[in-house]
């Protein structure tokens, strides 16, 4: 058997999903580089306002795409305003901050953007209805978040130079993309369901625009996470949560770690009371067990992680909780068949 592909983190390591708690991204970041050593991660702070938020972040890095906030969102908008311009000052600010606080990092950094597909869902057009209507939006979209994710990534690696990049897109709205059940502006209707080539398109131009500057992840949360198709649109690693997996998603998880893909499992709560470390560590002892995969290359190919942002959480709920992914996936490394001793 050949050998599968490298991935850039080293075993046992633990990350996080992308959001934070409160509106300082420095204390972030000093929480986030305390508890993750090995695989650190931007944090994303919505408390700030629009701007801060998933769409308004992603839109930051988008040239020739000038939008607006409005009541019902973010809106595609005539000319760049002061909702654009300060949605990339926060951007802005947050690489300064990394640039300072994560300067001589040995090892990866992950940053999060919104996905194609999400950013299709949640934005706007001048008319007031979502890009997801319009076939020729999703497109100018895809081309644009190409070329403005490949840029940001370039500036970043400019700020750190040495830093190995995972980038993750975010595509929490894709199951509603495919299922049709994207509601209109009115709510009184669902926007048609997207088939499953034409997602995958989109996806992998994405993905094939940062494939050689970052290791790809994508990141979907919800229940039934359509795996294989994150897989052949050109993800490297895909992230879910393990708290809503089933034996049904066995296969299509198996088939891309025997491909050489990583990881990033979901095995502490967002929110609620943490569990053990050997209770958190169980998920992943009992799905590589149901998969039949070599116990060694558990810790290699998996990151623990929550199972979604911490931005509903208090500062100190964070903290514990990263600290737990940490502690996890170091139990992995050192009991990768978890055991309860």
């Amino acid at each position: 058997m050949s050998a599968l592909p490298a991935v850039p983190w080293s075993p046992g390591s633990a990350s996080g999903v992308g959001s934070m708690p409160g509106t300082d991204v420095r204390e972030a970041l000093r929480v986030v580089r305390g508890e993750l050593p090995d695989l650190p991660f931007l944090p994303e702070l919505p408390a700030r306002g629009p701007g801060a938020d998933l769409t308004g972040r992603a839109l930051a890095i988008l040239p020739s795409t000038p939008a607006e906030w409005s009541s019902t969102g973010w809106r595609v908008a005539d000319r760049p305003g002061r909702d654009l311009r300060r949605a990339a000052g926060l951007l802005a600010g947050d690489l300064d901050a990394a640039e300072e606080l994560l300067a001589g990092h040995p090892g990866p950094l992950k940053l999060a953007v919104c996905g194609p597909w999400t950013l299709a869902a949640t934005l706007e057009l001048r008319n007031g209805r979502k890009a997801l209507s319009d076939a020729g939006a999703v497109r100018d979209l895809t081309q644009a978040m190409a070329e403005g994710l490949a840029g940001h990534l370039a500036e970043v690696a400019r700020r750190l130079p040495g830093v190995g990049l995972v980038v993750q897109v975010d595509e929490p709205a894709l199951p509603q993309v495919q299922a049709g059940a994207v509601p209109t502006p009115s709510g009184w209707a669902r926007l048609a369901a997207v088939d499953p080539p034409a997602v995958e398109a989109v996806l992998g131009s994405v993905l094939a625009a940062v494939s050689g500057l970052a290791h790809p992840v994508v990141h979907c949360c919800a229940a039934s996470p359509p795996v294989a198709l994150l897989v052949r649109s050109g993800a490297r690693s895909v992230s879910v949560d393990a708290g809503v997996l089933t034996p049904s998603d066995d296969d299509a998880l198996g088939e891309a770690l025997e491909a050489g893909c990583g990881l990033f499992l979901g095995l502490l709560p967002s929110l609620g009371p943490l569990p053990s470390v050997a209770d958190a560590a169980q998920p992943a002892a009992a799905l590589w067990r149901r998969l039949g995969l070599a116990p060694a290359l558990l810790p290699e190919r998996v990151v623990v992680t929550p199972g979604c942002g911490l931005a509903g959480a208090d500062p100190a709920e964070a903290r514990d909780t990263l600290s737990r992914c940490r502690e996890t996936a170091r139990r992995l490394a050192d009991d990768p068949e978890g055991g309860r001793g």
